[in-house]
């Protein structure tokens, strides 16, 4: 049997500044494939290139990166400020009404840091363009220096609400994260269930209340050691699970792939 399908959102870079391309870390494949058991896709988020409606159809489930640029805030009724950072317009077309018609359809997604933002915004909801600028908030950003190991290093805890699904999911109210994100949110979407806080209240872990499917969304970064680290692998193959679920039930005799 196939395994089921996984769109991983990619970023646009330039490669030496002048070579346009798509791209996604390889952290994320491997988690998508090791952990969740599924065959990781990596989708070019561009309106030019597809839509919405062929990537649910061609997709059992959808992994929203993490990446530098940041979702345009006329996206959520605010003008840009420098504050706000780099755009991926494109990505932001494709990624909201995406994030949308899986909260209808029931079918899976887990969003990991702009993701888990995408996912607020998509709902209704608003950022803050610089969590550190806030008062009495810490500096979420990844540390400038240093090697991968430092840099994605486990650096403050996340703690749940008590009896909700990630507190279920992961057996305790509290968990080590790493911490590499500079935005975050300001007022929860419609039906966003803020979960999980960092000690300075920022939020950290939510969920789409009465959804039918996995809208899980963290602003840390679980792709890194997914497959060792105690709070990435249950993620990850709790989201697998949801997704080969979705699969087999759109397959059905009698079922739509779309």
């Amino acid at each position: 049997m196939s395994r089921p399908i996984v769109g991983i959102i990619s970023n646009s870079y330039l490669i030496n500044e002048e070579y346009p391309a798509h791209a996604g870390g390889t952290m994320n494949t491997q988690a998508v494939a090791d952990v969740a058991g599924c065959m990781p896709l990596l989708v070019p988020a561009d309106p030019r290139f597809l839509s919405v409606n062929e990537l649910l159809a061609t997709c059992d489930g959808f992994l929203l990166t993490g990446g530098r640029p940041n979702v345009h805030p006329e996206e959520y009724g605010e003008s840009p400020t420098a504050a706000h950072g780099a755009f991926d317009r494109a990505r932001d077309a494709i990624t909201l009404p995406l994030i949308r018609a899986c909260v209808d359809r029931g079918q899976p997604f887990l969003g990991i840091c702009r993701g888990f933002q995408e996912v607020n915004v998509a709902m209704g909801g608003t950022l803050h363009p610089e969590i550190r600028d806030l008062p009495g908030r810490m500096n979420h950003r990844m540390p400038p220096d240093g090697t991968l190991e430092e840099k994605f290093a486990l650096r403050h805890p996340v703690r749940f609400t008590r009896g909700g699904v990630f507190h279920r999911l992961f057996g305790a109210e509290e968990v080590m994260t790493n911490t590499l994100h500079g935005q975050g949110i300001k007022t929860p979407g419609c039906r966003v269930q803020i979960e999980g806080h960092a000690p300075d209240g920022t939020p950290e872990a939510i969920h789409i209340a009465e959804a039918p499917g996995f809208t899980l969304s963290v602003q840390w970064h679980p792709e890194w050691n997914a497959m060792n680290d105690p709070v990435s692998r249950p993620l990850f193959a709790a989201f697998g699970e949801a997704v080969a679920a979705f699969a087999r039930k759109r397959r059905l005799p009698g079922r739509l792939s779309a």
